[in-house]
This record gives structure tokens, sequence and C-alpha cells, in this order.
């Protein structure tokens, strides 16, 4: 099995199939030299290479951890490298871009997309962790060539890293988490730029700013390149879900500007409860 990139998801992945003995052979393919004698000091992989000869002729299983629209370049140069019958998934976090580069794959190899719902706003292998895909929900994508022998695997590969999977076509994906993902970090991004704006009048605002702003801002200090990637290619769903998020702001902006205290309540109270459904609140012993 070779692992192309290792940072968070992929560094991370590498340990939890290292760790529990999951795979026979993990080798990790990174572009920088430091990088691959980190991931052999750390453990996380049996060896790693800064050279795709000498990381992907002999895999049966190729896994791309990279960043959404460098994967699909890598898928493309790649390609002659693949052996015949060697399975191409990768963890991308959109799907139809990713599932459409890997459709155009020689017809010797097995592609099928895949995405584990996981992750922090920290990134590269310094922040992998054997636990990250711990309880997560993997996402898998089966192309119409894909074999259910090959869909078989990728679910097992979920489940040796911790995940459950769970099949959606590409399209409902990338609409879905355009909504739990992708708009969300838009959000905590537009909210750092209001308080910003505010902070040119007053710089006072960083002082009182506390756990709430904290714990609501967090995700606008992910990663900027690899969100521009996942933002770019899935900008059909990100501008459908800004929209509704927009119609649910106006809705209580209008509310709270016209003292309507039931209107308010009942938006504010949905809220609520979804949240605590979701995620229900811990109990004190």
């Amino acid at each position: 099995m070779t692992i192309v990139g290792l940072g968070l998801m992929g560094g991370s992945l590498a340990m939890r199939l290292k760790r529990d003995g999951a795979a026979r052979r993990v080798v990790g393919l990174v572009r920088r030299a430091e990088t691959a004698f980190a991931a052999e000091r750390l453990g996380a992989v049996d060896r790693a290479a800064t050279d795709p000869a000498h990381a992907l002729p002999d895999a049966d299983i190729v896994i791309f951890a990279t960043p959404v629209r460098v994967l699909m370049a890598q898928l493309q140069a790649y390609a002659p490298l693949f052996k015949p019958g060697a399975i191409v998934t990768e963890l991308g976090s959109t799907k139809r871009a990713i599932t459409d580069a890997l459709s155009r794959l020689p017809p010797h190899v097995y592609p099928i997309g895949s995405h584990p719902m996981c992750g922090k706003e920290t990134s590269g292998l310094a922040a992998a962790e054997a636990t990250l895909y711990e309880g997560a929900t993997w996402v898998v994508s089966p192309l119409p060539r894909t074999p259910d022998g090959v869909i078989a695997v990728v679910e097992a590969l979920a489940r040796a890293a911790g995940a459950r999977p769970l099949t959606l076509a590409p399209a409902r994906h990338d609409r879905l988490v355009a909504a739990i993902s992708h708009v969300p970090y838009l959000l905590s991004a537009a909210l750092v730029l209001a308080a910003e704006s505010v902070a040119e009048e007053d710089e006072t605002v960083w002082r009182v700013a506390a756990s709430g702003f904290r714990d609501t801002s967090r995700l606008a200090a992910s990663n900027v390149a690899m969100m521009m990637d996942i933002l770019l290619t899935n900008p059909d769903a990100v501008a459908e879900m800004l929209g509704r998020l927009r119609r649910q702001l106006d809705a209580l902006g209008e509310a709270i500007a016209g003292g309507d205290e039931t209107r308010l309540q009942t938006l504010l109270q949905r809220a609520a409860d979804r949240r605590r459904r979701l995620y229900p609140p811990a109990i004190d012993d």
C-alpha cells in the first residue's frame, strides 16, 4: 500500500494502519526529503520516498491524501506507474471533480472515490494522530466501473482505520458536505473578518473576545490553500448553501429588527433543539 501525501489525513491513516498491523507494508510518497525522514523516524510508514517511481509500481492499493487540485493532477501524472489491478482511491473533500479525474485512469486499474469525514484545523505530519478516524463516517463513492470487490476493500480500509463506511454518489456527497463542512468554514472566516472590521475602529474588541468567539472562529484557522481547493471544486453546492445561510440570517435579522420575539424564539429554539439532538450535552456524574 502506498499513501501519497503524509500530512494530517495521510499521516494519520498511515499511523493507524501501522499501529494495528492492518496493512502488510505501508509506503509513503512525499515531496520533501525531510518529511520522508520524519515519517520513517515516527514509524508512520515502513518506507517513505520522494520519487513516484520508487513508491507506486508495486502498490496493490494507492491512496491519495493530497489537496484536491494537486490530487487530480497527480492522478494523471502518476497513472503510467500504477500496476495492473491496482486499486486507486483518495481522501479528497469533494467528489464530483475527483471522480471525474478518476474515471480517466487507464482501464487496467480500479478507481474509487472516498472521503473520511474527520480532520482538524491544523495540518501536516506533525498534526497527525492514529486516532483521527476513530468513529468517523467514511464516505465511499464508487464509479460505474468500480467492481463490488473493490468497494468491499475500501470499506474494509475504513473499518481498519476505526471509521464507518457510507456509500454516497459524488453529487450527493458534495451537496451534503457543502452544508456541514464547506459553508461552516466560510461562516467562521466571515465572522473573523467582521470582527476585524470592528477592530479597525476599536481594537478593544480582541480583548473582550472570549470562548464563544474562539469556538465559533476555530475553522477560520484552517489551511487556506486546502480550503481554496475544496471551495473551487464544489462551487455550485457551496453557492446553494450560502444562499440558504443568507436566508436564515435574514430571517433572524428581520425578527430582531422588528422586535418579533415569538419568531425569534421559534428560530433560535429550533436551532438549539437540533444541535442538542445531534450532539447531546455531557451529563455530569
